[in-house]
């Protein structure tokens, strides 16, 4: 439970709040499992705060610092995190269904198990970030940075992933059926056993990227550089090769 002196200073004000962190150093605020729902914390500084189970539904967050805080099991859906610091922070299953996260900085971070289906990670920064088992259906990751990012058994499933960087990243065992990847950079990138199924890979850089036991069914691999990438026991039925070729079988 939050600690009642913390959360009233918080409800002070920016002034109040900022004064008191900054004689404080060292001390990290208990929020955790308050209910902070709709709240406007615009530029807050919330870093190294514990805000475990905290409600932040729908919460104003913009510009704001949550740098190394925990928000493991915290309620973040339809949260406003444009440009967010958010580095290193701990998000593990937490809910950030339909967050707005576009520029936010999650290098770092910690999402294993999070729940971040329909939510907005344009240009976002998750380079590094834990995402095993994640559920990112039908996320919006345009130009996002997700180079060495781990998304091991991910659902990304028709996620939109243009122009994304995922140089080294592992997706291996995750579902990217329908995924749409036009353009982006998969470099050395680890896709076995992932399910690419449907997968849009058009005109992207699969260079030495592990495809061993990946089903590409139906996948669109027209103009792909696949140049030193393994495909032993890759699933190559109804695929559209990169010079526009379709694997009958």
């Amino acid at each position: 439970m939050a600690n009642t002196q913390h959360l009233a200073l918080l409800k002070k004000g920016a002034v109040t709040w900022i004064e008191w962190r900054n004689l404080n150093p060292n001390l990290e605020p208990d929020l955790s499992e308050a209910n902070l729902a709709e709240a406007n914390f615009r530029g807050a500084y919330l870093g190294r705060c514990n805000l475990f189970k905290t409600d932040l539904f729908k919460a104003k967050l913009i510009t704001a610092n949550l740098a190394e805080s925990n928000l493991s099991l915290a309620n973040l859906a339809g949260a406003q995190l444009l440009d967010t610091k958010l580095v290193k922070a701990n998000l593990t299953g937490a809910n950030l269904r339909a967050a707005d996260l576009r520029g936010a900085d999650l290098s770092g971070a910690n999402l294993i198990g999070a729940d971040i289906s329909g939510a907005i990670l344009q240009q976002t920064d998750l380079g590094d970030a834990n995402l095993i088992g994640a559920a990112m259906f039908r996320v919006n990751a345009i130009g996002a940075n997700l180079n060495h990012a781990n998304l091991s058994q991910a659902n990304l499933n028709q996620a939109e992933l243009i122009e994304a960087h995922f140089y080294a990243a592992n997706f291996s065992k995750a579902n990217l059926g329908e995924a749409h990847f036009t353009g982006a950079y998969l470099f050395r990138a680890n896709l076995s056993f992932a399910d690419l199924s449907a997968a849009d890979f058009r005109w992207t850089n699969l260079g030495k990227a592990d495809l061993r036991g990946a089903n590409l069914t139906g996948a669109n691999l027209r103009g792909a550089n696949l140049a030193g990438a393994n495909l032993d026991g890759a699933h190559l039925k109804e695929t559209i090769m990169p010079d526009g070729s379709i694997v009958s079988s």
